[in-house]
């Protein structure tokens, strides 16, 4: 059997292993430390941003970030539904009903046609959002030259957890609305592990989110508690790891750009398959590449093919499963018209890892055209 091929496998190597040696000579192996101190100013340049608080995931950044916006129990946020759990999930945590809606057919990200006709819905039922929070899927921007001003006044917390690196009209991901997450998770565009980034341009939602991600410990020696906290901010060796990823950060983005590039030229001239999230490659991350596949025409389903691609102990995936097909949140609110769950049931990730070496990547390509070989 060959070695397993991973979707997108942390890439790490000497410089990440000087830079967690030094964290760890230096004492500070505990959470917070200088460490984090410094990735949190280095990602806030990076984005723009006035501040950063380093966290525990992108899910705690989710939280707190909803949390530090005004968001309680009782309230609706609006979502995208074609996103991971974890938007959702965070929704929850702050006691708020998620409210999802479809997608924009090219790049899967949230419709600002049905947002429009969401607030409108809620405004005829008197009520009002208390958070929007669209999401940078798979690595691409949303559209938020159209989705800032229907907010109207509502409240933004960019989900950018799969976008860092990414640009809409020349702006970075995650520096739009109020407050934006990261996240550093093992497989995403650059790793601390684990771990994630609330970024702010707002002091005082940048200070109450450091304050809650400490336990809400107030300023006495023998620990005085008045609101309720959570575990939740990032280990300095963690900051450390992010530290020598962030210094690596555009080339690992270049070859992710690099790969989709082959399966463009791959895929050209296959009929009925398309790259999916649009043909501007240069404003996205690049962080997962997937194609979308019209049976019809092709003669093959993603299915089909993630099926010929395991066998070859290759790992692909379909897209998100849509938030309002899930079990848990059947009986949540949603604004849909279908495009989300074409999307899932037509698409699949493929390979697409800066760590993926060449013989890695030709084996990858090898085992696609010898699928669409046999299917011609």
């Amino acid at each position: 059997m060959p070695d397993q091929i991973y979707m997108s496998a942390p890439d790490v190597g000497e410089l990440e292993e000087a830079f967690l040696l030094d964290a760890l000579r230096s004492g500070w192996i505990a959470p917070l430390g200088p460490d984090v101190d410094a990735f949190e100013s280095e990602i806030a340049a990076r984005v723009g941003t006035e501040h950063a608080v380093a966290l525990s995931s992108g899910t705690a950044a989710l939280h707190l970030g909803l949390l530090g916006l005004g968001v309680k129990p009782g309230d609706i946020v609006i979502t995208a539904s074609m996103t991971f759990a974890a938007t959702a999930n965070a929704i929850v945590y702050a006691g708020a009903e998620p409210f999802f809606i479809d997608s924009d057919a090219e790049t899967g990200n949230i419709s600002p046609a049905l947002l429009a006709e969401a607030l409108v819905q809620l405004a005829r039922e008197g009520r009002r959002a208390a958070a929007l929070v669209p999401v940078d899927l798979l690595g691409k921007a949303a559209d938020y030259t159209a989705l800032l001003p229907l907010a109207d006044g509502v409240p933004v917390l960019s989900d950018a957890a799969e976008a860092f690196g990414a640009y809409h009209q020349g702006q970075p991901a995650g520096s739009f609305g109020d407050a934006s997450v990261l996240s550093f998770n093992g497989n995403k565009i650059m790793t601390t592990s684990g771990g994630g980034m609330l970024l702010t341009d707002d002091a005082e939602l940048a200070r109450r989110a450091r304050y809650l991600a400490t336990q809400a410990r107030q300023p006495a020696v023998h620990y005085e508690h008045v609101d309720i906290g959570y575990n939740y901010r990032m280990s300095n060796l963690l900051a450390a790891l992010g530290r020598a990823q962030l210094r690596r950060l555009d080339d690992m983005i270049a070859r992710r750009r690099a790969l989709r590039a082959r399966y463009r030229e791959l895929f050209a001239t296959v009929p009925g398959v398309e790259i999916f999230g649009g043909r501007n490659d240069e404003a996205d991350n690049c962080w997962l590449t997937s194609i979308t596949v019209d049976e019809s025409v092709a003669g093959w389903s993603a299915a089909e093919l993630g099926e010929h691609l395991r066998g070859l102990a290759i790992e692909s995936r379909p897209l998100w499963k849509p938030m309002h097909l899930q079990p848990v949140f059947a009986e949540a609110r949603s604004l849909v018209d279908g495009t989300a769950e074409h999307l899932f049931r037509t698409g699949i990730t493929l390979p697409s890892g800066s760590a993926l070496g060449l013989e890695q990547i030709d084996r990858t390509i090898d085992a696609i055209s010898g699928f669409l070989g046999a299917r011609a």
